[in-house]
């Protein structure tokens, strides 16, 4: 009688779980999507069906099958299977699953497979308490993340598994999912009719977003809306349930939007509008701009970017992109949003429509090359402060040449110290305004050298320069 219960619990909880996790696949076969990793014939795969497992980090964007195919992979193998999630899981239960693992290994001779969704959760102890487990093949883990793991997970667990990267499921993919649950008796909505419009799919899929559980359970909400507003315009009971865009757009309130603030998706995002502002693409620039507010993402953080960029990628081939940039950064101290957007809109265009050098950005790498790797010779003598009583006395400031006493205001002497005298650091580029730069200085070289390549001051009375 118990057993007879518990089933009846167990079907009805099933009945009332929503639709993703009903329609989840239960073989490999069923599994859409990530066909690179358990297509026939691929590694994965072969490991899975024959039960040689390896430990394993399943890494993809919420949605994206790394949960199904632990469950999969549970209903395949005659191992063990262990399941924790991160979330509510702590060391004392890492450690009871570990001692399990070892009794199920030493009296029965089964491995066991421990599955733990969201590992990047756990902090360092809780995966420091899986190693031994792991190295030493008492558990074989699978750990589930939406991070990059090679920053959210430790190295030496890292080392220890593989890691496969799944991809977002694309529209060809989530549509399969979408019609294959529509037409499900058993565990989908096959036992209703309902039609779904094209253009209400085609806002599915814009709403899921690539993810597979957004659209099956948008799918679920948007049946539901659809079929509440034909009893309240008083359709017949019986007929199909017409699924508008609208009422998928009602259901699903707003997209899936996959971005973490200090993950892979923030650096990818930022990555990609710090190129597209250097790749000289406007349009890309703002685009980037957008998503990534849209996300949610402390504009206090792009406008540094934009500082940075201003500098790093325009520098003096248009000098005003600095002042830009920072005026861009403090209009965002000043309004905040939603109106910052369009100051950061007009910083991101104005860099990436700008002429381009990165002159000075490579000038200061090579000096600090040089200051870190060149010994530190003193301050030639002449260039050294005479503003203090005495210095005089000590020869400082014997040689100098006071430019503006000199034609052009300019005159050949060696700014550098001895041994990287006529060293260059500073390139213009032939980039807009530093153009005339590049020309001027190549001009002044000709007449004796620019930052050291000139001859040094005439020595003093005691032989020093």
């Amino acid at each position: 009688m118990g057993d007879l219960f518990a089933a009846a619990a167990e079907e009805a909880r099933r009945a009332s779980a929503p639709l993703a996790t009903r329609m989840r696949p239960r073989t490999l076969d069923e599994v859409v999507g990530q066909e690179e990793l358990i297509g026939p014939g691929r590694p994965l795969r072969v490991a899975i069906e024959s039960d040689r497992l390896p430990s394993l980090i399943l890494f993809g964007p919420p949605g994206s099958g790394k949960t199904t195919l632990a469950e999969v992979i549970a209903q395949t193998t005659r191992s063990r299977f262990a399941k924790l999630n991160a979330v509510g899981s702590g060391v004392a239960d890492v450690r009871k699953v570990i001692e399990e693992a070892k009794d199920a290994l030493r009296f029965h001779g089964r491995r066991t497979i421990l599955f733990i969704d969201e590992i990047h959760r756990f902090n360092k102890a809780q995966q420091d308490a899986l190693l031994p487990a792991v190295e030493d093949g008492t558990v074989i883990l699978i750990g589930a993340t939406t991070e990059n793991p090679y920053f959210s997970v430790n190295a030496p667990l890292l080392s220890r598994a593989r890691l496969l990267r799944l991809q977002a499921l694309s529209d060809e993919h989530l549509t399969t999912l979408i019609r294959r649950a529509l037409l499900d008796e058993e565990r989908g909505l096959g036992r209703r009719p309902v039609e779904l419009q094209e253009d209400a799919l085609a806002e599915l899929l814009r709403g899921a977003n690539g993810d597979a559980r957004a659209a099956l359970n948008g799918l679920e909400a948007a049946v539901e809306v659809a079929a509440a507003q034909a009893r309240i315009e008083g359709r017949p009971a019986g007929g199909p349930v017409v699924v508008t865009a609208e009422a998928v757009r009602a259901a699903m309130q707003s997209r899936a939007i996959v971005y973490d603030g200090d993950g892979d998706a923030h650096y990818d995002t930022m990555s990609a509008f710090i190129k597209s502002m250097r790749g000289s693409d406007p349009d890309a620039a703002v685009y980037w701009l957008a998503r990534m507010l849209e996300a949610g993402e402390d504009p206090r953080a792009i406008a540094r970017r934009l500082i940075v960029h201003a500098a790093e990628d325009v520098g003096n081939a248009d000098p005003r992109a600095l002042p830009l940039a920072v005026a861009a950064a403090q209009a965002v101290e000043h309004v905040g949003l939603p109106e910052a957007r369009i100051p950061l809109a007009q910083a991101a265009i104005y860099i990436a429509t700008a002429p381009k050098s990165n002159a000075a950005y490579l000038a200061i790498d090579r000096a600090l090359e040089a200051v870190r790797t060149e010994r530190w010779e003193p301050v030639p003598i002449h260039l050294r402060d005479t503003s203090y009583r005495g210095a005089k006395r000590l020869g400082h400031g014997a040689g100098y040449k006071y430019p503006h006493d000199y034609p052009d205001h300019y005159v050949p002497q060696q700014y550098l110290p001895d041994n990287v005298a006529g060293r260059t650091f500073y390139e213009p580029s032939d980039q807009g305004e530093e153009a005339a730069v590049r020309r001027r200085l190549e001009r002044l070289r000709e007449r004796g050298g620019a930052s050291g390549g000139g001859p040094g001051p005439v020595p003093d009375a005691a032989g020093r320069r």
